[in-house]
């Protein structure tokens, strides 16, 4: 299994292991893209980026990942709130991977906007993880 792969599925792991996370989201609430017709909310795991950051005895990788906390009923308020339990499962914690090791996990930065053409609440919260 690749490091980005290992690191997807121990993210996942991660937030669907969380009792209150499931709670505000629903047992299927996240997933890797978004449906026609969403259950909102839901956790959409987007955008991966991955670069070689390999020194000349170690080999390694840099991911930039992109999380989006879509919402509707309860609007922005909704997704921020998700957001938050997001970063605080995920923000400089220590993760197994299958086949890598974790080195930093960290949030980056956050935006959220309404979408125009569906009128849904979209945060989207940026990590970057360092894996060898």
């Amino acid at each position: 299994m690749s490091a980005a792969n290992a690191l997807l599925r121990a993210i996942h792991l991660r937030l669907s292991g969380d009792a209150g996370l499931t709670a505000l989201l629903g047992p299927d609430g996240i997933c890797d893209r978004l449906l026609t017709r969403p259950k909102l909310p839901v956790i959409v795991i987007g955008e991966m980026e991955t670069r070689d950051l390999s020194t000349a005895g170690e080999p390694g990788e840099e991911h930039f990942l992109t999380l989006e906390v879509w919402s509707q009923g309860e609007g922005r308020r909704q997704a921020l709130e998700i957001a938050a339990k997001v970063e605080a499962l995920l923000d400089d914690v220590s993760m197994a991977l299958d086949g890598a090791v974790l080195v930093s996990l960290l949030r980056v930065g956050m935006r959220s906007r309404r979408e125009m053409k569906t009128k849904y609440y979209l945060a989207e919260i940026r990590f970057r993880a360092v894996t060898e």
